[in-house]
């Protein structure tokens, strides 16, 4: 049975090598030197993460990362277990060869496990994506026996092995299809087909580093043709307040819905009000991190019409921080934080327009860690030196103060994360970061709360929350407001 196999795969060889390929000699032999050590897929990655938002910067990951388990795998494994001599070139055309010939084993090949490994990963993300990619997969791993360097079944095993690196990963990292936020609880919200009752307060300066303005309008009534949308941002606009508030009363007159396009900011005022009038949100994300509508699995302007669409919504937990029992509280969905992070957020949204977001974050974080100095308070009738106090709105996931995203976005509870000052505290939580275990350091300590005292800030402190910077108060108390507001989303198919 294997000398058929062996025989079998050598005339195959041969017919490739020995047939005209229209248009291939002018491709392939450039397509596969491309590929050599990953360069080619490194570049669409690199390309995807720059131009593209989360999902492609996502997709991109995922795609390195199968790429990777797969080369490492036929690199330890496949060419050490099997060692099979390269085809002859007799029956290759000298003009189809490669200038520099490889030496390794024939058996698996190594460009075809890479090029399948990087399109599943990215297919696991988003099939369209994947499925783009797959041609140029294909022909990457084709190049591989038109070129003399493999055997089709060569080729054939180290497509299998791509396939598994990019199984493997999903295994150990799964995607957020698999993860979707839960289901529960499910809340009642109309549904508005093409947006009919569905007033939207769209904020033109969201999510925007110069060039020119959107037409949020035209944004939101290409997949809601029958939305009310008002702009704000603009010279001549009304203050987002006065907006947001005029909107929820038309929402209530046609018995619909508040929605909202912009970032973490504008979500953030939407759903105040939305809290106070007792209508469902419905977010659409038109700012640069989009936080909340990513927890909550709306990607795209397509994902919220179709839940407004088909009134698919959930309940979800709502957080909020006052000065003191008689004063109006403030609400956060994301995060609110103390100490170095709203500092981290005034520095890296002072530079971002000019250099970009995320060299600005490496600048901001650099300048943090270099000149941050704890801050003396009590924190639950403990006075600590606190260098930072991060708090989110139900769990993160992520180690440490690296928190990722949420899975349950009702789940009841505050994510405090404390870095206590005290010798020596940056560098040796920097110190554990590096080693993978900040859970472990002694100056970081994580709690599940219902709630949470702040008192003694020092005059001046400022304070984050959902991305917006301001001054606090000496005293502070957090709370949870479980499944306060209905917000639409796209339930599961299970």
């Amino acid at each position: 049975m294997r000398t058929l196999l062996t025989n079998l795969d050598r005339r195959t060889f041969e017919r490739v090598a020995s047939r005209e390929w229209p248009g291939a000699q002018r491709v392939l032999p450039r397509l596969t030197r491309s590929a050599n050590h990953g360069l080619l897929w490194f570049g669409i990655a690199a390309g995807a993460a720059a131009l593209g938002g989360r999902p492609a910067r996502r997709a991109a990951l995922r795609g390195v990362a199968s790429l990777a388990v797969a080369s490492a795998t036929v690199n330890t494994f496949g060419k050490r277990s099997v060692r099979r001599d390269r085809p002859l070139l007799h029956t290759v055309p000298v003009i189809r060869q490669l200038g520099r010939q490889p030496f390794t084993s024939s058996f698996p090949s190594g460009h075809s496990a890479s090029a399948v490994a990087f399109a599943t990963g990215v297919a696991f993300e988003n099939k369209w994506w994947g499925l783009a990619l797959a041609p140029v997969a294909a022909s990457v791993a084709f190049s591989r026996v038109y070129t003399g360097v493999h055997y089709p079944g060569d080729v054939l095993a180290g497509a299998a092995l791509g396939a598994g690196a990019a199984f493997a990963v999903r295994g150990l990292a799964p995607t957020r299809a698999q993860l979707a936020p839960p289901a529960r609880p499910r809340a009642d919200a109309p549904a508005l087909p093409e947006g009919r009752g569905l007033v939207v307060v769209a904020n033109s300066g969201s999510g925007q580093r110069g060039g020119p303005r959107p037409d949020r309008a035209q944004e939101v009534h290409g997949v809601l043709p029958k939305a009310e949308v008002r702009e704000c941002g603009g010279p001549d606009a009304q203050p987002l307040e006065k907006l947001l508030e005029d909107a929820a009363d038309r929402a209530r007159q046609l018995n619909g819905a508040l929605g909202v396009l912009g970032g973490d900011g504008t979500i953030n005022a939407a759903a105040a009000v939305a809290l106070r009038h007792g209508l469902p949100l419905a977010v659409l994300p038109g700012g640069t991190h989009n936080h909340f509508a990513y927890d909550l699995g709306i990607e795209t302007y397509g994902d919220a019409a179709r839940a407004v669409e088909t009134g698919e919504a959930v309940a979800v937990d709502v957080a909020r921080f006052r000065a003191g029992p008689h004063r109006e509280a403030q609400i956060f969905l994301n995060t609110f934080s103390i100490g170095a992070y709203p500092e981290l957020v005034r520095i890296r949204e002072k530079w971002a327009g000019r250099i970009g977001a995320w060299p600005a974050g490496v600048l901001a974080a650099w300048e943090v860690l270099r000149t941050a100095e704890p801050l003396t308070m009590q924190v639950n009738g403990k006075r600590r030196a606190v260098w930072m106090l991060f708090v989110g709105n139900c769990q993160y996931r992520g180690l440490g103060l690296a928190p990722v995203r949420r899975h349950d976005l009702a789940d009841g509870v505050l994510d405090v994360r404390v870095v206590h000052g005290g010798r020596l505290a940056r560098t040796r939580l920097l110190a554990a970061a590096l080693m993978g275990t900040p859970r472990h350091s002694p100056v970081l300590s994580e709690a599940r709360l219902r709630g949470l005292r702040i008192e003694d800030l020092p005059p001046g402190t400022d304070l984050a929350f959902d991305g917006e910077v301001g001054s606090a108060p000496t005293r502070l108390t957090l709370e949870k407001q479980n499944e306060a507001l209905t917000v639409y989303r796209l339930l599961p198919e299970w």
